[in-house]
């Protein structure tokens, strides 16, 4: 048997001592896989004294990163730290450019810099795994790169973020209001403290911008994304989803179009019968569209210690075996300058709800600035309150009245500039709601 992979882990969060405890408990499974064992040989992290599930004494302690990558007694770094970034940065740079390879589960580094790293990877020989970055348990990255290498993408989406399921999914089932679910989702540690990272669609963005240039051969840009959360949703409108026979998710939408590559993040209106729309809870999918192929769909575990453990150990193992491909699935230099297709390109049906002032030629005014734009309707639903009082009883009650519009395909221009227009005719009242329908 070859000589033992030692490995250095900088990083002891939940992740990093998940890490560990795995690859002591699976050992002898992992040497008969490999043809040779995998030894954690060094830690680092920023306290020592940090109460932790795990015995320090096994292991050597290196109090910076850096220092551990170069660590001439380590084969490998793998990187738990998080953060675009250093330490984390700084100890990635160092041990590629000592010739070793990385593994590493910080999206929001490769969001930033994963095609200079990529770059470093390659030209000094060796592998940057970062299967883990994205939808943890789930091998979404192999996919892509390895599994489905012969064939040329036309979409990728997906539910990246479980924290926005949950949410999503618990005022769906249990009719709870937004910020009831997200005081659940903390309580359980689902989301943070400061949960606006998740909720507005940011750790999706990272995630997407990844999956988008393994998918297209891109440069990584997180800034050409769009994004939006989901904390305008309401109970209204996930009634109104499941009555016209769709469900709400937060998807990372990347799709190959004339105009260039159309990255998205936003509230997605999708068929229940759909795969994407049975994922609950804080689980996680992907769908990917390639030429040849009927739709894959890979459902999993999404966050969580041991899941994203689980792919990190998977890279490691790779490593063992001698298993090195590009990071991104081709050559870095051969990777392109995204070209960007503007949101004001993104064709597709959307819905709208708006609250129309209850006054004559409200509805008239409304249907004729969407005509203006030539936008058509699919479907139109206007809800009375009950407990509001009749225009009989009382004249015309004056209270607002939602109504609620599913077009057909349009332009993202075309609704923003009606939609604007009734504004400013002052037949509605707010803001209205727009999701977009996602086809699958």
């Amino acid at each position: 048997m070859a000589e033992p992979l030692k490995v250095g882990v900088a990083g002891l969060g939940t992740v990093g001592t998940a890490v560990i405890h795995l690859l002591e408990a699976g050992r002898e499974k992992l040497a008969s896989r490999c043809g040779r064992r995998i030894e954690v040989v060094a830690l680092s992290a920023r306290s020592r004294g940090k109460k932790r599930d795990l015995d320090l004494r096994k292991f050597r302690w290196i109090g910076d990163p850096a220092a551990l990558a170069r660590d001439p007694a380590i084969d490998v770094l793998v990187e738990v730290i998080g953060g675009a970034g250093d330490p984390a940065k700084r100890a990635v740079e160092t041990a590629l450019a000592a010739g070793k390879p990385v593994v590493t589960a910080n999206k929001a580094l490769l969001a930033r810099h994963g095609h200079k790293l990529a770059m470093l990877a390659e030209r000094h020989r060796v592998a940057l795994n970062f299967e883990a970055s994205v939808a943890g348990g789930i091998p979404i990255v192999k996919t892509l790169r390895e599994g489905l290498n012969g064939n040329a993408f036309t979409r990728i989406y997906g539910i990246l973020n479980g924290t926005c399921n949950y949410i999503l999914s618990r005022m769906e089932q249990d009719r709870l209001s937004f910020a009831e679910c997200l005081r659940d989702a903390q309580r359980l540690g689902y989301a943070e403290a400061d949960p606006t990272f998740d909720v507005e669609g940011h750790d999706t963005a990272q995630k997407l911008a990844i999956l988008a240039s393994l998918a297209f051969g891109t440069k990584i840009d997180p800034d050409a994304i769009y994004v939006e959360g989901i904390s305008s949703i309401t109970l209204a409108d996930l009634d109104a989803a499941g009555e016209l026979g769709y469900r709400i998710k937060l998807l990372g939408v990347a799709v190959k179009t004339e105009a260039g590559i159309e990255q998205r993040v936003h509230p997605t209106m999708v068929r229940k019968e759909s795969a994407i729309a049975q994922v609950m809870g804080v689980t996680n999918a992907v769908t990917v569209d390639a030429d040849g192929l009927a739709p894959i769909t890979l459902v999993g575990p999404g966050a969580g210690g041991m899941a994203t453990a689980s792919a990190v150990v998977s890279d490691i193992a790779d490593i063992a075996r001698g298993v090195r491909t590009p990071p991104f699935g081709r050559p870095a230099a051969l990777m392109t300058t995204i070209r960007k297709a503007p949101m004001q390109r993104h064709e597709g049906g959307y819905y709208i709800r708006l609250l129309a002032r209850d006054r004559p030629g409200s509805a008239a005014t409304i249907a004729r600035r969407l005509a203006q734009q030539q936008i058509s309707i699919e479907s139109i639903v206007q809800r009375h309150d009950a407990r509001a009082p009749s225009a009989t009883q009382s004249g015309r009650s004056g209270v607002p009245v939602p109504v609620i519009l599913i077009t057909y395909a349009t332009s993202e221009d075309a609704v923003r500039k009606a939609l604007a227009a009734v504004r400013r005719d002052r037949v509605i009242s707010g803001r209205p709601q727009v999701i977009r329908i996602e086809k699958n």
